[in-house]
């Protein structure tokens, strides 16, 4: 519990220093955009990729920078148009933003290259549905087409100067470099269609229901379906993992939407505080993301129906009809990754245990020339990842679910220091080798695994 718990500290203390970098670069995105375009379209724009490319990493190296550079401004316009459509021939713009997100994700399955295609991609679509459609006023129609592709590439920019600076002045750690692999690739899933298909078909319909639902039933405010169902589908680890991150979504958007209107109803037409708190409960969302998905979903929620307000005698009305509009997106983007082509989320578990057994053992063979605990730490990390419904699952099932797969999350966990100490020591004990082999053969036996996890645990610490 202890050792948890001082993970916990050190993510939020290095989360509140990513908090305060990504924060400046917003601002300083935010300052041009607004010299360039006093709508807050752009604003508003400048933000959603700040964020996004703070946590993408996209420029993390000189490659990365011009790839992104060079796409962008293909890619903006591409959704420029997207937006235009929407707000003038939406079941045309849905359609085109249905087979955009499709095919960032389904782009994932041709490796790294592909992936960071997709996220590209995947960026200036969803703040599509974040940002305000603003009809050209301050600007000609070129320019109007022009400004967003700009204000991405400055985002890009000062998000690169500032994290550049912060690990010069040791702010933020060195970004790791990836490990050469030297040992033989994991095997190809047996899943067919692969994962990544699964997941741009189940997007894909998922978009489409919450489209569909929210033009026919809300007209006026559809962009919140569709983005819940977005967000509860991005980053799919499985069923569980989709339903535990609808639950959050709901209860910290519903949270979010009473403060916000509590805060605006108390301010009125205060624009500059207004300004303040949406900025304020972004870096909140940013640092206290690492405590768990709902702290984000309420911050966020706060700033977006900060942003879009309320107005007088209405608040009430809006409230009830935004909290409704959340949890069918919600509702919808778990039937999507319940009933099509569904993944099991013990599977993907059990996936990530193995890469990671498979990379200990790699780092343990007497035979492989350099030996370094990055790679099993990494795999760790992706384990940990999908472990938090797991865990609160275990909470609710505890008394009459003997199979708890949170149990092998905490075991492999456990056995993660005791393991880069005996790979830093340069020595790899048979019986130690025995217990990884006997754990990767557990795999397949879900009944045998957290024993032999167990076993794999002792043998590591005696």
């Amino acid at each position: 519990m202890s050792t948890r718990v001082a993970t916990t500290t050190g993510a939020v203390s290095r989360a509140l220093r990513e908090a305060i970098v990504t924060m400046l670069a917003t601002l300083a995105t935010l300052f041009c955009a607004l010299e360039i375009d006093p709508e807050p379209a752009p604003a508003v724009l400048a933000v959603v990729l700040c964020l996004s490319f703070s946590r993408s990493h996209l420029d993390r190296d000189l490659p990365g920078r011009l790839e992104a550079a060079v796409a962008l401004p293909l890619v903006g316009l591409i959704a420029v148009g997207v937006g235009t459509l929407l707000h003038r021939v939406p079941w045309m713009g849905a359609a085109a933003f249905v087979a955009g997100m499709f095919v960032s994700i389904w782009l994932r399955r041709f490796g790294p290259m592909a992936r960071r295609a997709g996220s590209l991609i995947a960026l200036p679509f969803v703040a599509i549905l974040t940002t305000p459609y603003v009809p050209t006023r301050h600007t000609n129609h070129v320019m109007a087409i022009l400004v967003p592709v700009i204000v991405a590439l400055l985002a890009l920019m000062w998000v690169a100067v500032f994290q550049t600076l912060a690990r010069r002045l040791h702010i933020l750690p060195p970004l790791r470099q990836p490990v050469a692999q030297t040992a033989a690739p994991a095997p190809e899933s047996s899943m067919r269609p692969v994962a990544s298909t699964r997941m741009a078909i189940q997007m894909a319909v998922g978009l489409t229901a919450s489209f569909l639902i929210g033009h026919v039933f809300f007209a006026e405010h559809w962009e919140w379906i569709v983005l819940t169902a977005f967000i509860v589908n991005s980053g799919n680890r499985g069923r569980l993992d989709v339903a535990y991150k609808s639950a959050l979504r709901v209860v910290g958007a519903a949270t979010g939407t009473l403060a916000a209107l509590a805060l605006t109803l108390h301010l009125g037409s205060h624009d500059t505080a207004t300004v303040v708190l949406i900025l304020a409960a972004v870096f909140f969302a940013v640092w206290l993301r690492p405590l768990g998905y709902a702290w984000w979903a309420l911050f966020v929620t706060i700033a977006l129906a900060l942003l879009q307000g309320f107005e007088g005698s209405s608040a009430q009305h809006i409230l009830l009809v935004r909290l409704e509009e959340i949890v069918i997106g919600a509702i919808i983007g778990v039937a999507s990754a319940w009933f099509v082509y569904p993944v099991q989320s013990t599977a993907v578990l059990r996936r990530r245990i193995a890469d990671a057994l498979r990379t200990l053992s790699d780092a343990l063979d007497p035979l492989t020339p350099a030996r370094a605990p990055d790679e099993f730490v990494a795999a760790v990390a992706e384990v940990e990842k999908v472990a938090p419904a797991f865990r609160a699952s275990r909470l609710a099932t505890r008394r009459f679910r003997p199979l708890q797969p949170a149990d092998w999350v905490d075991t492999l966990v456990a056995c993660r220091e005791p393991a880069v100490a005996l790979i830093d020591k340069g020595e790899a004990p048979s019986l130690v080798r025995k217990a990884v082999g006997a754990a990767r053969k557990a795999i397949r036996e879900p009944g045998e695994l957290l024993a032999a996890l167990r076993g794999l645990h002792r043998s590591l610490t005696g």
